[in-house]
């Protein structure tokens, strides 16, 4: 592999790693990069699933992580539906009286 092929795979690499401080799954992480920094997503996705390869215990406390991160969000916006929905509820019996 040439020395341009090794710093361009260095250069995928360090996005990479930026998109995961944003907290972003593989997919987002390569359209973020393909719009972005014009990086085919191919590229994106070999240079993420060599990572995997190489950090197999970070990846999966990654991938938990997001999947509880997730979770959380789903849950806050269910309760936050069940409030605006009894506030509703609410003013309409305030309206009727």
């Amino acid at each position: 592999m040439g020395e341009s092929s090794a710093s361009y795979i260095h250069l995928v690499q360090h996005l990479i790693e930026e998109c995961i401080i944003f907290n972003m799954s593989k997919e987002e992480s390569m359209e973020a990069l393909s719009k972005h920094a014009n990086i085919m997503p191919v590229i994106t996705a070999t240079v993420w699933k060599e990572l995997e390869k190489e950090n197999k215990n970070f990846f999966e406390a990654y991938k938990k992580k997001r999947e509880e991160r997730a979770n959380e969000m789903e849950t806050r916006q269910r309760i936050h539906q069940i409030l605006l929905d009894s506030d509703s509820g609410c003013i309409n019996k305030d309206t009727n009286k």
